[in-house]
């Protein structure tokens, strides 16, 4: 399990738009249908990646929180799925209806968008402000599989509970770990 750091954009960038099929109802779904009036969480994550099975549970019910609180989340696979099937569209809606996700699972078939936030790794977390400006990139927290630490996604539910009571984020954010992005090969 090859383990890859998020590329820890500088903050305050825009976020780029996007225009992606969403998996379960395939229908194509831009950055303005998925953002929240409060702020915006993009997650890259796949289905098949050991770091993004170890978090699942704990990620489904913080973003089931946001949502209620006013953060858009959207989903987005970017991975190469003729040398991983297990990412494929089917399997991605299978997956979002086995944890009843409330926000879109979109793929990125071209791996344009995964390019433009340049994500690198799953999960890499991307926080948005209500302007769109990156305000959190990161860990969601310190757990990967093995090494002991429980899941409590502490990190980004720091970073969502100041951003929704309009505090500053610790700009101190430490990158999140996990498989790499699947690049397709020219």
């Amino acid at each position: 399990m090859a383990r890859t750091e998020s590329t820890m954009q500088p903050l305050g960038t825009q976020a780029p738009d996007f225009t992606l099929t969403d998996v379960r109802h395939q229908q194509p779904l831009s950055l303005s249908d998925c953002r929240g009036p409060k702020g915006t969480l993009i997650l890259f994550t796949c289905n098949h990646c050991p770091f993004v099975k170890h978090i699942l549970p704990q990620l489904t019910l913080q973003c089931h929180a946001f949502l209620a609180q006013g953060i858009g989340i959207v989903a987005i696979n970017a991975n190469d799925i003729v040398h991983y099937p297990d990412d494929a569209p089917e399997h991605m809606a299978k997956l979002a209806i086995q944890y009843d996700w409330q926000f879109p699972y979109l793929f990125d078939e071209t791996q344009n968008t995964a390019k433009a936030y340049h994500a690198a790794c799953t999960p890499d977390f991307f926080l948005y402000d209500g302007h769109l400006r990156l305000v959190y990139r990161g860990q969601f927290d310190a757990s990967t599989p093995g090494n002991a630490i429980p899941v409590t996604g502490d990190s980004l539910q720091t970073a969502v509970t100041a951003l929704l009571a309009d505090q500053p984020i610790d700009a101190d954010q430490k990158p999140s770990i996990g498989c790499g992005i699947k690049w397709r090969q020219s």
